[in-house]
């Protein structure tokens, strides 16, 4: 056999060494041309060198620590890792040939930093930039830095971080270099998508209720299609598990039997425990009639009763009749 082998050489040969069961599990994750390609290069292989096939079974096991480590700690946190087991020279040539075929997330470098070090790097930083950073890490670290920025950046950080769409690889390199000089650069050479609607949704969930109150009435000025959109996404219906008793039975004093009915059509048990769990037991068997006699529904339908059911939520939410716990407060839900 010769001596370099082909990553599907070295693919085939391993699938031959986990044996048919795992070897077909793998297969139902590849599309077809992939198994094809796969599937011949095992036929083609005969007898296989019992050295040959420890060194791939060791390469394989060595790449699959390294992307295990790249992606609960960022590359920095892999390298240290590895060299202790394998040594600098090794450490090196794994890591290459993962980045040569993964794309890296952009500001991996930092992503488990501390949010009031990262905050500390950026908030000097144009509202754009620190919108750009902050839709790549996480949202726990990006709704603490959000609520630690002044009040008049954080509207203007949440509408960017909201609007943007796609990014130049070249102004994300840039930021890089700005953030940590070592970071990994981004591996893809097509625009990195990142940002959006969901993307502030994900942080505004989990900022104390002044700081998304604060951002939120500032975009209303600007934007107010915007911040309807960004409502609509923030508690959806089935965040009702989350609610207290008191909540719930508040929330079913005003909202239509109808629009409830409807609601549950394909919302999941938990969901309806929870509904059904603070009403009279007349009422709930009531609804529990009124859901199975209902007959076939839209989908669009079930959707817009759900979200009714979500506004009036919200109203009595920004009534103060009831509180959302959120990250950060120490409020209960009452």
């Amino acid at each position: 056999m010769k001596d370099e082998l082909t990553g599907k050489e070295k693919a085939a040969i391993l699938l031959i060494s986990l044996g048919p069961d795992v070897s077909s599990d793998i297969f139902k994750h590849l599309d077809d041309e992939e198994v094809e390609k796969l599937t011949l290069e095992i036929a083609n292989q005969n007898k296989i060198d019992p050295e040959v096939k420890k060194k791939i079974q060791e390469e394989f096991l060595q790449l699959q620590k390294a992307n295990d480590y790249i992606n609960s700690g960022g590359i920095s946190y892999a390298k240290k890792i590895l060299e202790k087991s394998f040594g600098k020279d090794k450490t090196k040539s794994i890591i290459n040939r993962l980045t040569a075929t993964l794309q890296v997330r952009p500001f991996d470098s930092i992503r488990g930093s501390d949010p009031s070090q990262l905050l500390n790097f950026i908030q000097g930083e144009h509202p754009q930039t620190i919108a750009l950073i902050l839709v790549y890490i996480e949202p726990t670290q990006a709704s603490q830095i959000l609520s630690a920025l002044a009040p008049e950046v954080q509207s203007e950080v949440a509408k960017r971080m909201a609007v943007m769409d796609r990014t130049s690889p070249e102004i994300i390199k840039e930021v890089e270099a700005v953030l940590e000089k070592k970071v990994s650069s981004v591996a893809a050479n097509e625009y990195a998508s990142a940002g959006g609607v969901q993307s502030i949704v994900d942080v505004l969930n989990q900022v104390d209720r002044g700081t998304e109150k604060n951002i939120l009435d500032k975009l209303e000025e600007d934007d107010p299609e915007l911040v309807e959109e960004i409502k609509k996404r923030m508690f959806v219906f089935e965040d009702v598990v989350l609610l207290s008793d008191r909540a719930v039975q508040l929330v079913l004093r005003q909202v239509e039997t109808h629009d409830l009915a409807l609601a549950l059509k394909t919302a999941s048990d938990e969901v309806e425990n929870i509904i059904t769990g603070n009403m009279s037991q007349r009422a709930a068997e009531m609804l529990e009639e009124d859901i199975e006699f209902m007959g076939p529904v839209r989908i669009r339908e079930v959707e817009d009763a759900q979200q009714r059911i979500v506004n009036v939520i919200r109203e009595l939410e920004e009534s103060g009749e009831i509180v959302i716990a959120r990250g950060g407060e120490s409020e209960v839900i009452v």
